[in-house]
């Protein structure tokens, strides 16, 4: 299975020995994990030092690394060159979609987002309607921007009238940020799998942003973070730490329901990483998502039965 793996200490050192990756502090190995089993190398750790051939291995293995900034925001993702063996073909494919199957994708993206938020803030207490209600109205291109309409009752509804988002702040923003550092690190890998480019976006278009496809794609899997993040809060835990980052990168392992049956949470965002990439192929959008969560699995996602006890208490 593949893990996510963060380096967060200072002043270790990173190598690869037959066919794993070790990390050692001042001599003394401390890890090891096989290659294979990596789904993304995170750091955020200052001093780390590592070898050539630790990128070059990973980049074989088709695992993106991601170096973050204080605010556990990525800053850089090293992207291996090959990664599909009709890369080419699917490549032109996606820079040759017409802007009206863009905009067909891109509303069932919102969609399926908006309807998630809609299943967190169930889980959350909340009353839902209205996001059902939106999610019906979006339409080709979402003209009429029923993303930002959900999004304004979604982020009140589930930290207060008071949240804002903004990945600057120390708050709750810093715990969203990490979680979505390893969203963005899984889709990345799928992307990089099916053949496709991180850049050539489906909305997102920013000429700074390398990876506005990831970005797109993460999108209906943002509230699966957000509901973690909610509830390590209502938890007590507060700060971006080991125990924080266990519970979000455990996101990866989620199950989920789809036309196949039950997967974790990586493989759904490989299907539908290979369903956009047959979508461009074909012309015509049919994106695969998986079916939503009940509300209760997202009431204790990413947190320890000891936890959720003491968030009962609290409330």
């Amino acid at each position: 299975m593949d893990r996510i793996v963060d380096i967060e200490t200072d002043g270790q050192h990173l190598a690869i020995y037959r066919g794993f990756l070790t990390v050692s502090k001042s001599g003394e190995e401390i890890g090891r994990i096989a290659v294979d089993d990596i789904g993304a190398l995170i750091v955020h750790a200052h001093g780390i030092t590592w070898s050539n051939h630790v990128f070059v291995r990973l980049s074989e293995a088709g695992i993106p690394v991601v170096l973050c900034a204080q605010n556990h925001a990525p800053v850089s993702i090293v992207w291996p060159l090959e990664g599909h063996h009709v890369q080419h073909a699917r490549m032109k494919a996606q820079m040759q979609a017409s802007r009206p199957l863009q905009k067909q994708l891109w509303a069932q993206i919102v969609t399926a987002k908006v309807r998630m938020q809609g299943q967190v803030i169930k889980a959350a207490g909340q009353n839902n309607v209205a996001f059902d209600m939106l999610a019906r109205k979006v339409r080709s291109g979402d003209p009429q921007n029923i993303e930002a309409q959900a999004a304004r009752k979604y982020w009140q509804l589930l930290f207060g009238s008071d949240f804002r988002r903004d990945k600057n702040r120390s708050d709750a923003n810093a715990l969203l940020n990490y979680g979505y550092t390893v969203l963005r690190a899984i889709v990345s890998r799928a992307i990089c799998g099916s053949g496709l480019h991180p850049t050539l976006g489906i909305f997102h278009s920013n000429s700074y942003n390398a990876f506005a496809l990831s970005d797109d794609l993460m999108e209906p899997f943002r509230p699966v973070v957000d509901i973690v993040v909610r509830n390590l809060i209502a938890a007590g835990k507060y700060d971006v730490d080991p125990e924080t980052k266990s519970s979000l990168t455990s996101i990866s392992t989620f199950d989920l329901e789809g036309v196949e049956g039950t997967s974790p949470l990586t493989l759904h965002i490989t299907r539908l990483v290979h369903s956009l990439a047959k979508s461009f192929e074909a012309g015509k959008a049919e994106l695969v998502f998986p079916r939503l969560p009940s509300h209760i699995e997202l009431c204790s996602l990413g947190i320890s039965l000891e936890e959720e006890e003491v968030s009962d208490s609290l409330s």
